[in-house]
């Protein structure tokens, strides 16, 4: 069976936290620890991802089941950020037993732009799958300057998400792909609609890559969800809003009735 890496940090009730594309759980490490003060807090490195082994086919079948094999057979609380939320979606929807809370973090269930409903554009997404296959390590530096570029202090977070990327092993490349298709046809608005549990949307109004008119979109999708739409934040709130993202999950987690 492969290996799929995880740690959990911290005690009281449980939260999964699941990585964007081309990241791994590390990418998380000061934001976790913080957030263990409160609770039991698990990273997992997607497969093929940081110090997990792959699989194939790369899909959101298949990597749902390999978490439901790998964690603890409990109810969580899931946080999915960016590709991280199609991920968490696919849980709730196929093992809703195990999912008591769901939050989505600058993640789009539908992340392509419809007639309906905002999103990224084909030819930029189609633009990353082309520069991934001629240069893997160049197109992930690309990837991360996107997700800061509009904040003032762009340039240090930048820094600081290429060091944390570059701690572990770059994904495979297999995995990366799979992750820009997943991306590019999953639609997980009937899976969002379909959910009966709490639900925090947290998106950045400086986004560059999933756009702040998403949040107009989500309450007719899911009316009941609670949706979070940070001023001066971009795709990566936990790191350039760490204080206002804990206090958000601190209530989210406190005031919101299990369902």
């Amino acid at each position: 069976m492969q290996k799929l890496h995880h740690q959990t940090l911290g005690s009281g009730k449980p939260i999964v936290l699941i990585h964007g594309w081309g990241m791994h759980s590390g990418i998380w490490q000061d934001f976790a620890e913080q957030l263990a003060s409160h609770h039991r807090v698990t990273l997992v490195d997607l497969p093929g991802h940081g110090h997990s082994d792959l699989i194939t086919p790369f899909t959101l079948e298949n990597i749902s089941d390999m978490l439901a094999q790998t964690l603890p057979d409990e109810p969580c609380c899931w946080l999915g950020w960016s590709l991280g939320s199609a991920v968490a979606l696919e849980m709730a929807r196929c093992f809703p037993e195990r999912v008591n809370r769901l939050v989505l973090v600058a993640g789009n269930p539908c992340f392509l732009q419809q007639d309906d409903w905002a999103g990224m554009r084909t030819d930029v997404l189609d633009s990353f799958a082309a520069n991934l296959q001629q240069d893997t390590q160049a197109t992930l530096t690309r990837f991360l300057a996107i997700q800061v570029m509009t904040l003032p202090n762009a340039k240090e977070l930048a820094k600081s998400l290429k060091t944390a990327v570059l701690s572990r092993p770059i994904p495979d490349n297999t995995a990366l792909q799979g992750g820009l298709d997943i991306l590019k046809t999953a639609d997980m608005r009937p899976a969002l609609a379909a959910i009966t549990v709490p639900v925090l949307v947290v998106l950045g109004k400086k986004d560059s890559l999933v756009p702040a008119a998403l949040s107009q979109h989500i309450p007719d999708c899911q009316p009941a969800a609670q949706v979070c739409l940070l001023e001066h934040a971009a795709h990566t709130p936990f790191l350039s809003h760490p204080e206002e993202m804990l206090i958000l999950l601190k209530n989210f987690m406190e005031n919101q009735v299990d369902r």
